[in-house]
């Protein structure tokens, strides 16, 4: 398998010699190859949160946009392979997105997760049939967050209030000048927030991932995801979730070292794309198999 520094020497050479950006051609070779080994539509879904700090990372409306010039002209009965690196974004474009998606491609969607896919990145992950994962590979707690404020922490932190404050009245003194900085919308805010993304992941498991389980056991699994993924323990909004935990909790997880040409072509077009995103202008890449892309670059 090409490596970090294999890839980046190929697109030297191309540098050198170039007629076209080198990142683009050496990214959509590796891209092409893994459709010929697939046999199914591909769209990579890249954004460069590990190394910009800039607005505009995070899932969001605009993408939808990128995803539809993407689909356009594609033979949809091939399903869709969904390669994510994304730590997450808005809720509520995330459902708008996975609902266009299924209206494409149905069912057939299967999720590839070379490195991270986080909060919102995860609710779409756990939209499609399947979850390729690597040893490398990670997801995360979906409860919401506002800025750097993560809804089920906040309500947990209040929950522990109250609980001090009713046993030891005394207890207030402390908790007045924190309690003090929240308002009543926002602690309802957070409530919605928490719940609609756990009602969107009881859905969207029960109508793809799950819907060949028969009951009591496809609600049990439900359960025990939601629990995970649904931050239930309180762990940091960053927790990253392994494959061997996302397999345990029930998700339809597929390891990816059990295919090893697969394998090696996922992580050398991962490799291609961070090699993109770290040493070009773009901090955000949605592309297909045949080149299409949408490529957001910083001003």
């Amino acid at each position: 398998m090409p490596n970090w520094d294999s890839v980046l020497r190929e697109i030297s050479t191309v540098q050198a010699t170039r007629t076209e950006s080198p990142h683009d051609k050496v990214r959509r070779k590796y891209l092409s190859r893994l459709h010929a080994h697939t046999g199914r539509n591909i769209i990579a879904y890249y954004s460069g949160f590990l190394t910009k700090r800039i607005e505009g990372i995070e899932i969001s409306d605009e993408d939808k946009n990128g995803f539809m010039l993407c689909i356009h002209q594609l033979d949809r009965s091939k399903g869709l392979d969904l390669i994510l690196h994304t730590p997450g974004g808005d809720s509520q474009a995330t459902i708008s997105l996975v609902d266009y998606l299924r209206a494409m491609f149905g069912s057939d969607i299967r999720a590839l997760v070379p490195q991270i896919a986080m909060s919102a990145g995860t609710m779409i992950a756990c939209s499609c049939r399947e979850i390729v994962m690597g040893k490398q590979s990670s997801l995360g707690p979906i409860d919401p967050q506002f800025g750097v404020i993560a809804a089920a922490n906040l309500l947990e932190e209040v929950k522990k209030a109250s609980d001090q404050i009713a046993k030891d009245p005394r207890r207030a003194m402390f908790w007045q000048p924190i309690l003090g900085q929240i308002t009543p919308s926002f602690l309802q805010r957070c409530e919605i927030a928490v719940r609609d993304s756990k009602d969107f992941l009881t859905k969207t498991l029960g109508q793809n991932m799950l819907r060949g389980e028969v009951e009591p056991e496809r609600t049990r699994k439900i359960e025990k995801i939601s629990g995970l993924l649904g931050n239930d323990d309180g762990r940091a909004h960053n927790t990253h979730i392994n494959a061997d935990e996302c397999e345990a909790s029930g998700l339809n997880v597929a390891r990816l070292e059990s295919d090893p040409v697969l394998q090696d072509l996922l992580l050398t077009t991962h490799h291609c794309y961070m090699h993109s995103l770290s040493n070009t202008p773009a901090f955000k890449i949605i592309e297909n198999h045949k080149g299409r892309c949408l490529v957001k670059m910083q001003q």
